[in-house]
């Protein structure tokens, strides 16, 4: 059996716009410098969490739903693939460095929710999903790879 770990970023859409855009938005409430942040989104949510910003995750997984139809739009092509893959059996799983709560929404506007067993955000996403998926999953991280693998089925 397959298992694939896809790179929410890289293969199904990229979430950065979203995030930076959320960053510039509530920075004045927070009184933080988004410039200030490292660019890695794991240790951002590190800072962040330590600089006192309270609910900056519940703003985050509220932007984010209000605002992901306009970042994030679904794939025909990856939307069939992951749907092939899946039905042929193939495991299915999901990393990146964003928060969870931007994974969440990201994954479930993106279509990919009902074909992914797992996924993993922050640090060490990645090396949780392969724990998850076993040994032999195999990484994942562009639009044309995946769609590579999905001619193979």
């Amino acid at each position: 059996m397959t298992a694939l770990m896809l790179d929410l970023d890289g293969v199904l859409g990229d979430t950065r716009p979203l995030w930076d855009d959320w960053l510039s938005d509530t920075s004045r409430l927070f009184g933080l410098d988004p410039s200030a942040l490292p660019h890695d989104r794991a240790a951002a949510a590190a800072a962040l969490d330590e600089s006192g910003a309270g609910n900056w995750r519940v703003l985050l997984e509220r932007y984010a739903a209000e605002r992901a139809p306009v970042y994030l739009r679904p794939d025909a092509a990856v939307s069939a693939t992951l749907r092939g893959l899946a039905s042929s059996g193939a495991r299915l799983g999901v990393y990146t460095d964003a928060p969870a709560e931007l994974a969440r929404v990201a994954v479930a506007q993106l279509g990919a929710a009902r074909r992914v067993e797992a996924v993993e955000s922050g640090a060490g996403a990645r090396d949780r999903l392969k724990a998850r998926l076993g040994p032999g999953a195999e990484a994942v991280t562009t639009r044309a790879s995946l769609l590579a693998h999905g001619a193979k089925t």
